[in-house]
């Protein structure tokens, strides 16, 4: 084989080996990123798309948000264990999927969270007995707000009826404003906000909402993840987001956080 053939011969093979190389070099992953419907889908894209930005832009990595269109949907994908590789539940559901389906949690909110029931109507000191009969505003099942108000009530002949109509906690408490109910099951963060609601009953309080990843995604991956959101408060573009979420920040979180609570699902439909 002369030089000169030797040479081109080399250079296709340099050519080809590169050509290969690029081919089977692995595609950037792309995480998706569900969150618990306590907002229609066109209100939580608004409200976590910042969320998402941010963990891309601090990770290097690339998240889809997924917004479920209401509980209903986000229960049944939750039992069939659909593949999402990070999620952010509360309490209930974070434990259902660290329990059932091995999801590591990475941080939760700073804040414990509870529940209250308020109204703007006279119940006489009667407490919550003078809601039974009347309207009640909450999101549907099983939120951990609809978990805790059917404790609220045990006797299955003494019961409010509930309106689970709410696309979020604030539309709650808009219905009682508006007198569409007589009173409404909400984050008691929230209720802090309306001096002008009485409060009737206030929950238990349970570890605040957690951030878990999908137990195949890459642990370099988990602790990126984990780190930004660890630092997510120190990022003031992000500040309306924590006002929305009514939180100051986020902790590490372990399953030991959650070990339990995901006993509040289980007069629901579908829980085994």
């Amino acid at each position: 084989m002369s030089h000169y053939r030797q040479a081109t011969w080399q250079r296709r093979l340099c050519g080809a080996v590169c050509v290969l190389g690029l081919s089977i070099a692995p595609a950037s992953a792309d995480y998706s990123f569900v969150v618990e419907p306590v907002y229609g889908p066109q209100k939580a894209a608004e409200v976590y798309k910042p969320l998402v930005d941010y963990l891309a832009k601090a990770t290097g990595e690339k998240f889809t948000l997924v917004t479920p269109k209401n509980y209903h949907f986000y229960w049944r994908d939750l039992r069939g264990n659909e593949k999402f590789d990070f999620a952010l539940d509360e309490a209930h559901l974070a434990d259902y999927r660290i329990a059932r389906f091995q999801f590591v949690p990475l941080v939760h909110t700073a804040e414990r969270q509870s529940y209250t029931l308020v109204t703007n109507v006279d119940l006489q000191d009667k407490g919550i007995e003078a809601l039974v009969g009347r309207k009640i505003v909450c999101m549907g099942a099983p939120s951990l707000g609809y978990a805790l108000l059917l404790g609220f009530y045990p006797n299955p002949i003494q019961q409010p009826d509930i309106e689970s109509s709410a696309a979020s906690w604030r539309d709650a408490v808009e219905a009682v404003f508006a007198g569409e109910a007589e009173a409404a099951m909400v984050p008691t963060w929230l209720k802090d906000q309306y001096p002008n609601l009485t409060p009737v009953k206030t929950s238990v309080e349970f570890a605040g909402a957690a951030v878990s990843a999908a137990p195949g995604v890459p642990e370099a991956i988990r602790s990126k993840v984990a780190d930004a959101l660890l630092k997510l408060d120190q990022d003031p573009a992000l500040s309306n987001l924590l006002l929305e979420l009514g939180i100051s920040k986020f902790v590490p979180a372990t399953a030991a956080d959650y070990k339990g609570a995901e006993a509040m699902l289980k007069d629901f439909y579908g829980y085994q």
